[in-house]
């Protein structure tokens, strides 16, 4: 480990043990034992057991995804509980097995859940996926009068999905109600590419120039969030 690495590692950990009252032979553990006693101190001493088992569980998931799935049937046939399914559903949906999330999400919505908003959101993101358009549009109606699902990715969906049938005008509605300043930037620009179809080039370089001057002042993270988002914005803007 490169020297000054080690005294930077050294450095917080006494700073930490100082903070928080320590015992004093933890310094000596830290100074004579530099690498390997401030590991120990972290491992025993910053980083909690939560912690641990947390980290654990995501490397396990990302070594082995379908470990996850697994356990989440368990838990489900061990307890039929609404939350157990949309946690299953949610773990099918993140590796990729759309069609099998979508059916313990429909099974999710029985009951006293047959409306709710969340499992209802995910299930139009899950038939987008899947192209399956007109139940996009069946399950964006079910919510269109949510005050949630204005300016939401849900209504973004749910306007593709009136395009992809033909009904450009009120995919147009709903689109147009996704430019909001300051956030829906990826959204944004598949609308101004949408006016670009339709050959309504002001509003299309009126929403990338809002998106270019925007990123202006973004923070770090959402600049490097954004990245091919601004990338593609300042080539689409430059083409049009």
């Amino acid at each position: 480990m490169p020297y000054f690495l080690i005294i930077a590692l050294q450095g917080f950990c006494v700073y930490h043990a100082i903070k928080n009252r320590k015992d004093y032979y933890w310094f000596f553990v830290i100074i004579f034992l530099p690498v390997i006693g401030s590991i120990i101190y972290l491992l025993t001493q910053v980083f909690n057991k939560k912690d641990l088992d947390i980290a654990q569980d995501e490397i396990i998931n990302i070594v082995n995804p379908s470990k996850k799935i697994k356990d989440l049937q368990k838990q489900l046939d061990f307890a039929d509980t609404f939350q157990n399914r949309v946690n299953l559903a949610d773990a099918l949906f993140e590796s990729g097995d759309y069609t099998n999330a979508i059916d313990e999400f429909e099974t999710a919505l029985n009951g006293s859940y047959s409306n709710n908003f969340g499992v209802i959101k995910k299930l139009i993101k899950a038939y987008s996926e899947i192209e399956d358009y007109n139940k996009v549009i069946f399950y964006a109606e079910k919510i269109d009068a949510k005050p949630d699902f204005n300016g939401s990715k849900s209504q973004f969906f749910y306007g593709l999905a009136l395009e992809e049938l033909g009904q450009s005008e009120k995919a147009e509605e709903q689109l147009r109600k996704i430019d909001q300043r300051y956030s829906n930037y990826a959204e944004r620009y598949r609308l101004a590419q949408f006016f670009i179809e339709k050959g309504k080039h002001g509003s299309a370089k009126e929403i990338l120039s809002e998106i270019i001057s925007e990123s202006q002042h973004m923070t770090k993270t959402n600049r490097v969030k954004y990245r091919e988002v601004i990338k593609n914005t300042k080539k689409l803007l430059a083409e049009s």
